[in-house]
């Protein structure tokens, strides 16, 4: 059987990096977005540090409340950026 913990911790990270990017991209700190997303700081923390697997309605809470797209945090690396109309 094939062990995909290694692959799940790199997707933890790669979404939690692109999260901490597009954050600090928009200006804002984890508490101003959690306040945005109706979440709690320390959830933003947990994501952006790789500790915790974002639901997919958290993520696009997240996305929203920075004006992103929820494909934009998810992608693959050498997918390109979606283009919100």
């Amino acid at each position: 059987m094939y062990d995909h913990s290694a692959e799940l911790l790199a997707y933890r990270r790669r979404v939690g990096d692109r999260l901490r990017a597009t954050r600090l991209r928009a200006g804002l700190t984890q508490q101003a977005l959690a306040e945005r997303a109706g979440l709690d700081k320390q959830a933003v923390s947990l994501i952006e540090n790789a500790h915790q697997v974002p639901r997919l309605d958290t993520l696009w809470r997240l996305a929203r409340a920075m004006g992103e797209d929820v494909a934009d945090l998810v992608r693959d690396d050498d997918q390109e950026p979606h283009q919100q109309a």
